[in-house]
């Protein structure tokens, strides 16, 4: 398969678009799914397998390219999306079985699955067909620093995610202050976590694509961390008031 500057470019622009309205049309409510969802749609989908749903194509769709791709001698790249699949592995087949949310409306879940379909097609795509990288950028800054990053996120990701999915007990359906981890210094540690690793990897394949999916994250996720934020300080009276939204001492 040939580059299609064109098509990755447009895809591209479309991510960080999406993000920037995003941002402008939820800066006073949030997506209604999860705790904002005031009142249900008539079509739910369990939460374990709406995420599961959702969340497989942006593992199965780059795993498919790098099987029918003829092998490239750099490996590097393949090391790259590789490390894109282990994020969304961990999200669809671990995640999905552990975490306790409610009902997804079936609109969210199939537009996240057509998200993730793109986004898994763009990154795979260029790394695959377009990038261009040397022998030397493997053993360079910018990939380790960034490879660094990336694991730095996920682990933040996974830790806190951990905290929340056992928050409540079986059948639970309260609110409670998360505790532990970075929950100590922000109310959405695994949004942070995630922004981290997808800057991370923009860093390390330094592209324009991973750039303006970290940049869609951080407008999609970072507002929700804010108003997660201020739904703690409005329901629990002892919320930690030097505990910031999304970065630590800071916002």
């Amino acid at each position: 398969m040939h580059c299609h500057q064109d098509l990755v470019s447009f895809l591209s622009c479309g991510l960080i678009l999406a993000g920037v309205w995003h941002l402008v049309y939820h800066r006073k409510s949030q997506s209604s799914y999860g705790r904002y969802m005031a009142c249900p749609p008539a079509r739910m989908v369990p939460a374990r397998l709406a995420w599961f749903l959702q969340e497989m194509p942006a593992f199965i769709i780059p795993l498919l390219l790098m099987l029918t791709t003829h092998k490239s001698t750099i490996m590097g790249k393949y090391l790259l999306l590789a490390t894109f699949c282990v994020h969304y592995f961990q999200r669809t087949f671990v995640y999905s079985l552990l975490m306790k949310g409610t009902p997804f409306p079936l609109s969210v879940m199939v537009t996240a699955g057509l998200f993730c379909s793109l986004n898994g097609f763009l990154q795979g795509h260029y790394l695959l067909h377009c990038a261009q990288f040397d022998d030397e950028w493997f053993t360079g800054y910018c990939f380790k620093i960034g490879l660094l990053l990336f694991y730095i996120g996920m682990a933040i990701n996974i830790h806190s995610d951990f905290i929340l999915c056992n928050l409540r007990k079986p059948k639970e359906v309260i609110y409670k202050i998360p505790t532990g981890g970075l929950f100590e210094y922000v109310s959405g540690a695994n949004y942070l976590g995630e922004i981290v690793e997808w800057f991370g990897y923009a860093v390390a394949t330094w592209s324009f694509p991973a750039l303006s999916f970290a940049l869609f994250t951080l407008c999609f996720i970072g507002p929700r961390a804010y108003y997660h934020h201020r739904f703690y300080l409005e329901k629990f009276k002892d919320y930690p008031k030097f505990r910031k939204a999304l970065v630590p001492f800071i916002f």
